[in-house]
């Protein structure tokens, strides 16, 4: 049976021990942008993340998986998911998973998934939607980190805006602890972007330095909100800054005259969802 009969394809299971085998290269070429975009692929860490990517409706490409693994329930679920949904299986040397990873001490399985973003204009804001977008973003940490907390507060997802740092690099996708799975990514031009923003119906917030707001001041419980984040570096530049509708400071009492994008885009998002998020009485620990 051929692929035109309708059925779905049916995966392979190898064993791999030389870094010179073509299916290994493959995936070590994936530290590098040019070949993540070309195989419209990247690579994720861990068996946790692995089988949360599959339940999310990822589609897997390859599972690599250490000799260690072999007889463990779990990892031969997930073998055998990536077999039917017509990926491929390797099973490596340690040698092998270390070149992968770039890591001495690396996860026992890494998943080789296709990548997946939004386009901007399939997103239509509802109330109480908060969406974060983020201009020019140079750091993965600092992305990673972003879209842990997006995923964290219950956030929509985050747009990024002209040239970024790569939500697909292994930097980033580790940064985000599995969260770059659950959170919709959309990127744009910034044109494209401010085009977008005036069909948006809700409040568009931006931290500046020339804000005179306390962001703490503001109410953002009604309608959807759109959080406006600058660039590491230089903020935002004032073609966006001017297409806020309000722009916010977070005081600050020391020294430093600044704070980290990750931790200021946290200290927004937190605030912005206050109201959404109560703690679980089941979970409080006494």
């Amino acid at each position: 049976m051929n692929a035109h009969d309708g059925a779905r394809p049916v995966g392979q299971v190898k064993e791999v021990t030389s870094l010179a085998n073509p299916l290994v290269k493959d995936i070590k070429a994936l530290a590098l942008k040019k070949f993540r975009d070309q195989q419209n692929a990247f690579i994720a860490e861990g068996l946790k993340l692995v089988i949360d990517a599959l339940d999310l409706g990822w589609s897997i490409k390859t599972l690599v998986f250490a000799k260690a693994g072999r007889g463990n329930a779990a990892v031969e679920k997930v073998a055998a998911r990536t077999v039917a949904a017509g990926g491929t299986v390797l099973e490596v040397s340690e040698k092998v998973l270390t070149a992968i990873t770039r890591r001495e001490n690396p996860q026992m399985v890494v998943g080789v998934f296709a990548q997946r973003t939004v386009p901007l204009t399939d997103i239509r804001a509802r109330d109480g939607d908060v969406w974060v977008a983020l201009d020019r973003v140079r750091d993965p940490g600092n992305l990673g980190t972003v879209i842990r907390t997006v995923d964290a507060v219950g956030a929509k997802g985050v747009i990024l805006v002209g040239d970024t740092t790569d939500p697909f690099s292994l930097e980033t996708v580790r940064a985000t602890m599995g969260s770059i799975f659950a959170v919709p990514v959309a990127r744009a031009t910034e044109q494209a972007f401010l085009a977008w923003r005036r069909d948006f119906s809700g409040l568009v917030a931006g931290t500046h330095l020339k804000g005179a707001v306390d962001y703490r001041s503001v109410d953002f419980s009604r309608g959807p909100v759109l959080l406006l984040m600058g660039n590491e570096q230089q903020g935002l530049p004032d073609s966006l800054a001017e297409s806020c509708d309000r722009l916010l400071r977070i005081p600050q009492a020391g020294r430093a005259d600044s704070l980290n994008l990750a931790v200021a885009t946290g200290v927004m998002l937190f605030e912005i969802r206050r109201g959404a998020l109560k703690l679980d009485p089941a979970n409080d620990i006494r």
